[in-house]
């Protein structure tokens, strides 16, 4: 028997020839293919009388890259730096840094456009998004803890820690962060004001065509596809309700505690999001039991879930021995129990909130408070080219796969770089686990027109 996990070999530094993140130079392939690079760097203007050395516009897209192949900092560039024949003149962490410094907020509200042409391109191409059914988007604000107290815009959190509390706005047909806001640590979960200004940032990323008649002031007529946002308990505001139909949005928010005499007669069973029936858990609508909010919309919707108590349950909507409530404010037509499924459905931005965490937006490297707005827009535009690349690129798991396992899958794939006809050829390392995958992501990206 041999207990040794490794084998033993002499270690040498001056090894050429041979490369590793193979899979991060497909991401950076799809990304010149889009146009990406070239957008945004029509948006950001000459420092100086010179034009810079690297590009800026490049510079964020090899700053994406870092970031999906799990970069945390400014000095995490190097690791591509040193690989010039894959990825060509990549600037360095001071270049990089100096390059998030430069950005002022005028600068990073045009990044936001050039990513907004980008995404409706994507849209046009992808079967998720090319439907006439609504665009749902989800509004839910997280905590990044901070250990320092130097980083401007930061404050202590109502959990008794200290960093920012950021406000995101997400496509759940996509999983892209369309809209992202930092706000200090003690910002209020409930701002109406913060909601709204998400939401309308939001609506200015979705195609022209999905965003006619979405914001405010637009006349309802010249809505082309229906818009809905949902929100946890945080949204369930007279202002955010109200503005949501200003804008001619649909909106379904988690309720509040409250109080009713429950119905014996009009429970129907719950549904998963696969259609199966969900064990022990009924749906019912109660808007005639229960007065929505003072100074809310005409036409609101209480739909409610019960479940039967157990042990360790979160608070319930309205008291009760043997049942735990739930239930949503919503505008919308339709079943009930449909209502509830789609409303169960904003849990997904738990899991889009946990993938930029494992991203970069757990690291605000910069103490000035626009480097770190930009930051933390460069963060939600890495998360999505990668989503892009899921959707037009990949199939099977990978098309749905957290950050990990691109990572130890695709993004770091080691090969060998020759040369040969006068041109680079990567060979994948033999017997690589996903190298069809990287070849047919090649392909598709040479499709792309």
């Amino acid at each position: 028997m041999n207990g040794n996990s490794t084998r033993r070999v002499a270690i040498e530094a001056a090894g050429d020839g041979v490369v590793a993140h193979v899979g991060l130079h497909a991401l950076g392939a799809f990304a010149d293919r889009l146009g990406v690079g070239d957008a945004l760097s029509a948006r950001i203007p000459p420092a100086g009388e010179r034009l810079p050395l690297h590009d800026r516009g490049k510079v964020l897209v090899q700053a994406m890259l870092m970031l999906a192949g799990g970069g945390e900092s400014c000095a995490d560039i190097e690791a591509l730096r040193v690989q010039e024949r894959l990825f060509g003149p990549v600037p360095s962490d001071s270049t990089l840094y100096r390059t998030f410094r430069q950005i002022v907020p005028a600068t990073l509200a045009g990044l936001w456009d050039a990513m907004a042409e980008v995404r409706a391109q994507v849209w046009h191409r992808s079967s998720v998004t090319n439907t006439d059914g609504p665009v749902v988007l989800d509004i839910d604000a997280t905590l990044v803890e901070v250990h320092s107290e130097n980083k401007g815009g930061t404050a202590p959190t109502y959990k008794r820690g200290f960093g920012f509390h950021p406000m995101l706005c997400f496509s759940d047909a996509t999983g892209e962060a369309l809209a992202a806001r930092l706000r200090p640590g003690n910002a209020a979960a409930n701002n109406a004001g913060d909601h709204l200004a998400v939401l309308d940032e939001a609506v200015a990323q979705l195609p022209a065509e999905v965003a006619a008649g979405h914001r405010p002031g637009d006349p309802a007529e010249v809505v082309g596809r229906p818009v809905v946002v949902r929100a946890d308990s945080a949204g369930c505001t007279a202002g955010f309700v109200a503005g949501c139909r200003a804008r001619n949005i649909g909106f379904a928010v988690v309720a509040r505690s409250r109080t009713y005499t429950e119905p014996d007669n009009r429970w129907v069973p719950a549904r998963r999001q696969n259609g199966d029936v969900r064990d022990g858990a009924q749906v019912a609508e109660l808007t005639d039991l229960v007065d929505p909010p003072a100074d809310w919309p005409d036409g609101v919707r209480l739909i409610v879930r019960r479940e039967p108590l157990h042990p360790g349950a979160q608070h319930t909507l309205f008291p009760s021995a043997n049942y735990r409530y739930w239930g949503h404010w919503t505008d919308q037509h339709g079943d009930p129990a449909d209502l509830d499924t789609s409303m169960r459905a904003h849990a997904h931005v738990e899991d889009h909130i946990r993938r930029l965490k494992d991203s970069g937006l757990c690291r605000f490297p910069f103490a000035d408070l626009d480097a770190n707005r930009t930051w933390l827009a460069v963060v939600c535009f890495a998360a999505d080219l990668v989503r892009w690349f899921q959707l037009l690129c990949l199939s099977g798991p990978l098309a749905r796969a957290e950050p990990k396992t691109l990572r130890w899958r695709l993004w770091h794939a080691p090969a060998r770089l020759v040369r040969h006809a006068r041109r680079d050829v990567v060979r994948i390392l033999e017997g690589w686990p996903d190298a069809a995958a990287i070849i047919a992501a090649h392909q598709r990206i040479a499709a792309l027109c």
